[in-house]
């Protein structure tokens, strides 16, 4: 049985632009989306509203991604 792909934003503060310490309490988990279509709008939202701090980025992953 095959499973329904996802996509998820995945994202928060960072302590540096080198992206691979989150600070505490700022990770954040959205979705799921069944559409990347979907998943993209809200990124662009959170990117937009995001945009003057450069510690801050988000991704958005495929569930079904090997």
């Amino acid at each position: 049985m095959t499973r329904p792909n996802k996509f998820w934003i995945i994202g928060g503060e960072y302590a540096d632009t080198r992206f691979d310490r989150p600070i505490d309490g700022t990770t954040s988990l959205q979705g799921p989306f069944d559409n990347y279509d979907d998943a993209l709008h809200t990124w662009r939202q959170l990117a937009a509203a995001t945009t003057s701090n450069a510690h801050q980025r988000y991704t958005i992953a495929h569930e079904g991604a090997r």
